[in-house]
């Protein structure tokens, strides 16, 4: 076995999980500037991710699209719901296809797979296609949600996560894990180690929706809530540092 092939296993046996899926919220990319994307940020976030795929790391991501377009916020204000959650579904395709070519400007294979038909942008979701790529060692950005209305990222990342046997879900924050309040207001919020499913429906915990909770306790998929600000902290929780807050069946 030749040196580069005995390196890499060694950098590979490194990560408590072989597939993972990063699930990243559209106001990520916006940084400090409150819409659209920031170039800087997205950049930032390219970077981390190259880091992660050259443990050997297989990974998929979810982004969502609120720094462009809010499909609840919109329809409370009027709008068809179903018609708002397919513009919302649209926003999530612009930051999937922004983030393929920040990875692809620092060498990063990136596939973006849609659950709306975009044939002149990317690929249709194909569960096996996308199973595929990952074993080849490219990263795929799932785009447009489920492909349904009334549904949300959160819980198109849980799905996908299920399809692709991803061993557990990154939620990246902008805080450090899950908090019995907001602690942006509250000085004495608690930050929780471990959490459980029924906890987290029970109290009403911002983790993700109910939906995508109930989907990830009926099929057990852990889900690592962590501060995505800080450089370098999706690396250490691939490397079983005790890091934010893990969801799970029990404590």
């Amino acid at each position: 076995m030749v040196q580069d092939e005995v390196e890499q296993m060694t950098i590979k046996s490194k990560s408590q999980f072989k597939r993972v899926l990063l699930k990243l919220s559209g106001e990520a990319l916006q940084g400090d500037k409150g819409f659209g994307i920031d170039p800087v940020v997205i950049t930032n976030i390219a970077d981390e991710i190259k880091d992660v795929h050259a443990m050997g790391v297989e990974i998929a991501l979810v982004i969502g699209g609120g720094n462009i377009f809010r499909g609840l916020a919109a329809s409370t204000q009027g709008m068809d719901r179903a018609s708002a959650d397919y513009m919302g579904m649209l926003a999530t395709t612009l930051n999937a296809l922004a983030l393929q070519d920040a990875l692809e400007r620092i060498g990063v294979v990136t596939r973006v797979q849609s659950a709306i038909a975009m044939q002149e942008l990317c690929e249709p979701y194909i569960r096996r296609k996308a199973i595929r790529h990952l074993e080849k060692g490219r990263v795929v950005i799932f785009a447009a949600g489920t492909g349904n209305p009334y549904f949300t990222t959160d819980t198109a990342a849980s799905l996908r996560a299920m399809e692709i046997h991803a061993e557990a879900i990154l939620k990246a924050t902008k805080v450090d894990g899950v908090y019995n309040k907001d602690p942006n207001k509250h000085k004495d919020a608690k930050l929780y180690d471990k959490v459980t499913y029924l906890d987290v429906l029970k109290e009403g915990l911002e983790v993700m929706d109910s939906t995508a909770i109930s989907l990830c306790m009926d099929n057990n998929m852990e889900i690592y809530v962590f501060n995505m600000t800080k450089k370098g902290n999706i690396k250490r929780i691939l490397m079983g540092q005790k890091l934010g807050t893990i969801v799970s069946k029990k404590i």
